[in-house]
């Protein structure tokens, strides 16, 4: 299975999003017109450097400026003419950023002004990342946590903590895993997180995979690092998938099972992707219960102090970047007729 990985460990753009790509294949003159078809813009694609590494930047140029309506944003893409998957994935993405900056602001979509994202180059941005990515034809694409820097970012509505709101917001919605990095300033931008958000499953760690080619789009700011976005095209086993979690366990003999159940069901409410209780002989000749189970990095924190204050353990061991694999599966609904009865029922199917 062909897939693309992003690894924004210093961020991600709409620009640096494009350049990883057109570093990796994709053709760069189509690329610019179609772009300065679509807005008011003057595309420039060059290779650069960046300490040392070779990258491509992607430079916007907006003519006019405009703040457009939401819906009158969704009007003109649709009278583009453009390739259907293109204009179905602009629109998508266009509507991350609308339900976050609706939330954010307070204000009901038909009456909301986009702002940074409404500009001219926000527009050749995102229908060039949506051509680029349909043109690559990867079965899946994957972004390992993104790096968002820190501290304060100026913006229309003021000076903003970093991530901004309507950044953080798009992450949130779209499930998406971040990190400061270590970075100061703001390394992800809110275009950068919904092209992501919407095109990428979010991993910990790169999926076993073979590489076809990597490419880096490079971004505005000089830094002390490689301030770039790097993309790879690879080849993955298309029967699992990879993930990364970690595993957690301790040992209890003074509390009832009742207690153990109850606590077991709310750890996979809470974000456990298993969880068990195995009878142990312990110490003295007690009885007792090992509770193991496995999480994300980013939930262990709050699954262990559930735990502590659930049943008073003193305790918990953590095996960290514990790797699993995982079959792709799919849940569906099938028709069982009973005695003439139909009743519907969901089976999980994997395949090996």
């Amino acid at each position: 299975m062909k897939a693309l990985i992003f690894d924004p460990f210093s961020g991600a753009s709409g620009d640096m999003i494009l350049g990883s790509l057109v570093d990796i294949g994709v053709e760069k003159l189509e690329l610019i017109e179609l772009m300065e078809s679509v807005a008011d813009v003057d595309v420039a694609i060059n290779e650069v450097k960046k300490k040392g590494i070779k990258c491509v930047d992607v430079n916007i140029k907006s003519i006019s400026s405009s703040n457009m309506l939401y819906f009158d944003l969704i009007d003109y893409i649709k009278s583009c003419s453009l390739d259907k998957l293109v204009e179905e994935s602009a629109l998508g993405i266009f509507s991350l950023l609308a339900d976050a900056e609706s939330e954010i602001h307070g204000m009901e979509l038909e009456d909301l002004h986009f702002h940074e994202v409404g500009q001219q180059d926000a527009i050749a941005d995102i229908i060039g990342a949506c051509h680029a990515l349909k043109n690559f034809e990867c079965e899946k694409i994957f972004t390992t946590p993104i790096s968002v820097g820190s501290g304060y970012v100026e913006a229309s509505h003021g000076r903003l903590p970093v991530p901004a709101p309507v950044t953080l917001k798009i992450l949130e919605n779209c499930d998406m895993r971040f990190s400061g990095g270590g970075l100061v300033g703001e390394y992800l931008t809110p275009t950068g997180a919904a092209i992501l958000g919407y095109f990428a499953q979010s991993v910990n760690s790169y999926p076993q995979s073979k590489p076809i080619k990597s490419g880096y789009g490079s971004g505005d700011k000089e830094t002390n690092h490689p301030n770039l976005l790097r993309s790879l095209l690879v080849e993955v086993e298309d029967f699992y998938y990879y993930d990364q979690v970690e595993l957690l366990e301790t040992n209890v003999d003074d509390v009832t099972g009742e207690v153990l159940g109850h606590m077991l069901n709310n750890l996979i409410t809470m974000g456990a992707k298993d969880a068990t209780l195995t009878p142990k002989k312990k110490k003295k000749g007690r009885p007792g219960h090992k509770l193991q189970l496995i999480c994300h990095k980013e939930e262990s924190f709050k699954i262990a102090k559930y735990i502590t204050e659930e049943i008073g353990t003193l305790g918990i061991r953590v095996v960290p970047t514990y790797h699993r694999f995982i079959l792709n599966r799919k849940i569906i609904k099938i028709d069982l007729d009973i005695k003439s009865i139909n009743y519907g029922a969901h089976v999980k199917i994997a395949r090996d």
